[in-house]
């Protein structure tokens, strides 16, 4: 079992950054996957960002170029750095483990709300 929580979600003006991190613990978290995934209000859940262990990573055309996923396997911890935040960002955004795909995950966080105001 997997588990994994979130932080550093918050209020921004449209154009700022912030860095969402997930900690992992439980089994060995270097050999999964990782991923960042959100669900904006009134809309299903979408893929964002995915890192293999190999620190191959995946982007949604919706956010390459301003957001950076990357992972510290000595600290269990992925990250997601996000930059020129715009309002359509806004949403609840939920770290993902294992065999993470584009619409599926094995195990996922209980999410951090990014509100961007304009």
């Amino acid at each position: 079992q997997v588990q994994l929580v979130e932080s550093g979600g918050g209020l921004v003006q449209a154009g700022g950054s912030l860095r969402l991190s997930c900690a992992a613990s439980g089994r060995t978290f270097s050999s999964y996957a990782m991923g960042w995934f959100r669900r904006a209000p009134g809309k299903e859940r979408e893929f964002v960002a995915r890192i293999r262990w190999s620190g191959n990573t995946y982007y949604a055309d919706s956010v390459k170029g301003r957001f950076t996923i990357s992972r510290d396997n000595a600290k269990n911890t992925v990250y997601l750095q996000m930059n020129s935040l715009k309002p359509e960002d806004t949403a609840v955004y939920y770290c993902a483990a294992g065999v993470v795909g584009i619409t599926t995950a094995d195990y996922w966080g209980q999410g951090t709300q990014v509100t961007v105001s304009s």
